[in-house]
């Protein structure tokens, strides 16, 4: 590079540098651009793209969440729906899927005035409707924020100690959980409680382990059911204390269930008392305790959060045992008769004739139970707008259609979805059986009651839980003014 200058170096380097260079930029540049525009246009050819469930857009949590910061009262003055046309609509909607025939109401539930009447007065086979009595029950009779208290007594043998059952049968198996209704009291926490107070009696030894399950009276089962339900674990002998609402565990909704949930909540019980420390005995039996004598306790949910359970995954276990402790509360036996007896007196109490209806249990297993669906309805507007404060809590028990319990599966099609988030409503199936009662506020404000009740229909046709949706979304978007 001599005779070169210094300074003509540095410019023949630059323009070397972007006679070479730049065209090598430009090149790498589109390249990548290319590759931008191919990953837009086949994204496939980078990642196979993960499938999208299909989520109905009222199912979907919002983008932001609305301004309002209260909910309005529903208007007093908003217009009731005139009867011809919600006749026009119902005759057009609720019609069984084959065999049988539909039952219903409509009622305003301000005023009671009657919307709709087919064979409203008719004796049905209510099935899983049932629940709704024994809510109204058990919530007048028990009070919403009643519990109920497991307890461990001393025994006349100092080396005995025996849990006994106060009537929750949503034990949980680990530690107390104050959050929870099934699980709010719980055997390791009884289990710990009990094995300090033993230390502090001085009480050596091995111990011994009985239950004491003598709260509830009469047949453990009821004669009206079915053993083919009692096999599909439908439910089960009933006893004043269980685990998990008489099942093997929490998550275990479906198949046999113990047969002595007694002895099974005891055995579970031993082994927390075990698993704390304690020498224990092999095997449990049944005995009394020392009711002075209090070695540890537990309270269950209160009442009001049980209904609340039992209404919206409908289970007929906790149904069962609520009716025996409304049964205890009104004077009645705590016996299957004591349950349906005390539920016709709770109902009489609030106005509601019960000469008609025949009741087998509290539950709705049994086909022998026969209720009206205008006996529904009025019980539903007991719990709306009735004068009993006590009965508005079980308002958060019934299912939200779309979303919640035995109605999270459902209204879900075109012909229905109009109904979701608005209708609230107690769904009740047995096998020629179907039943829907709760309430919905109409398209004017106007809050609604409504029963359905279908009898002798063809076993599992799709139609006619369809015909029961399709209705009470009718009602949802009903102006009805003519």
């Amino acid at each position: 590079m001599m005779g070169v200058k210094k300074g003509g170096a540095r410019k023949w380097a630059a323009s070397a540098w972007g006679r070479f260079t730049w065209p090598l930029l430009l090149t790498t540049v589109l390249l990548c651009l290319g590759a931008v525009v191919v990953a837009g246009m086949f994204p496939g050819l980078l990642s196979a793209p993960k499938p999208v469930p299909s989520v109905p857009a009222w199912q979907t949590v919002p983008d932001q969440l609305s301004d309002v910061t209260s909910v309005a009262p529903l208007d007093a003055q908003a217009p009731v729906p005139v009867p011809a046309q919600v006749a026009k609509l119902l005759d057009a909607t609720l019609k069984p899927d084959g065999a049988g025939s539909i039952s219903g109401v409509v009622m305003d539930a301000s005023t009671g005035q009657v919307l709709f009447d087919r064979d409203a007065n008719a004796n049905r086979i209510p099935a899983s409707n049932m629940k709704l009595l024994t809510a109204v029950a058990a919530l007048k009779a028990l009070g919403p924020e009643s519990r109920f208290t497991t307890r461990v007594l001393a025994s006349e043998n100092p080396s005995t100690v025996v849990l006994t059952g106060g009537g929750d049968v949503l034990l949980g198996s680990g530690a107390s959980d104050p959050a929870a209704v099934l699980g709010r009291a719980g055997l390791a926490s009884l289990a710990a409680d009990t094995a300090a107070a033993l230390t502090a009696a001085g009480v050596n030894g091995p111990i011994t382990v009985q239950v004491d399950d003598s709260l509830f009276s009469g047949a453990v089962l009821n004669p009206a059911w079915s053993l083919d339900d009692v096999a599909a674990g439908e439910t089960a002998p009933l006893f004043s204390l269980a685990l998990n609402s008489g099942r093997y565990a929490p998550d275990v909704l479906t198949g046999p269930r113990p047969q002595d949930s007694a002895i099974t909540t005891a055995q579970a019980f031993a082994g927390q008392l075990a698993a704390a420390g304690v020498a224990v005995s092999p095997g449990v039996e049944r005995g009394k305790g020392l009711p002075a004598k209090v070695f540890a306790a537990a309270e269950s949910a209160t009442v009001s959060e049980q209904v609340d359970l039992m209404l919206e995954s409908s289970d007929n276990f906790l149904a069962e045992a609520l009716g025996r402790m409304t049964a205890l509360a009104s004077g009645q036996a705590g016996t299957y008769d004591g349950a349906t007896a005390a539920v016709r007196q709770r109902l009489g109490e609030l106005g509601i004739a019960t000469d008609s209806m025949l009741l087998a249990d509290v539950s709705g297993l049994a086909l022998e139970n026969q209720v009206t669906a205008h006996q529904f309805a009025e019980v539903v507007r007991a719990i709306t707008s009735g004068p009993d404060p006590a009965l508005r809590t079980a308002l958060d028990g019934f299912p939200v259609a779309g979303l919640t319990g035995t109605l999270g599966d459902r209204y879900v099609d075109a012909g229905t979805s109009q109904g979701a988030g608005l209708v609230r409503a107690k769904t009740g199936t047995l096998n020629t059986v179907i039943a829907l009662s709760g309430y919905v506020v109409d398209a004017d404000g106007r809050l609604l009651v409504f029963s359905f009740i279908g009898n002798g229909l063809d076993p599992g046709a799709a139609g006619n839980k369809v015909a029961m949706d399709r209705s009470a979304s009718v009602l949802a978007e009903c102006g009805c003014q003519g």
